[in-house]
């Protein structure tokens, strides 16, 4: 439990929503039955500037760039920059940890 403790949470977050993504099933695009979490479309407004990219990015995983790019055109950055984040953390938290390892080493 105390090696739980030491992981961003972060970190945890965004590993979590791109394993999901990853295995949610893929919805054609125009498809209006889905469920969301938007709080913008449960309200009944018709548009919403970040509605489609989680489905964008799933149809991704699965291989369907034109599709992606017909749920929303942001999908592709933005996974980019889900990846992006993910490694900048890893590397955050190793580096951490090295310079612990040297701070005791000198001590």
């Amino acid at each position: 439990m105390k090696t739980l403790s030491h992981i961003p949470l972060e970190l945890c977050f965004w590993v979590l929503a791109l394993v999901m993504l990853a295995t949610a099933t893929p919805v054609e695009p125009g498809h209006v039955h889905h469920f969301t979490l938007c709080p913008l479309a449960n309200m009944g407004v018709d548009w919403c500037p970040g509605c489609g990219i989680g489905r964008s990015i799933t149809q991704l995983f699965h291989g369907n760039v034109g599709a992606s790019v017909g749920h929303h055109w942001f999908g592709i950055p933005a996974l980019g920059i889900i990846v992006w984040r993910i490694v900048e953390l890893i590397r955050l938290r190793i580096d951490n940890k090295i310079f612990k390892l040297k701070r005791k080493r000198y001590v």
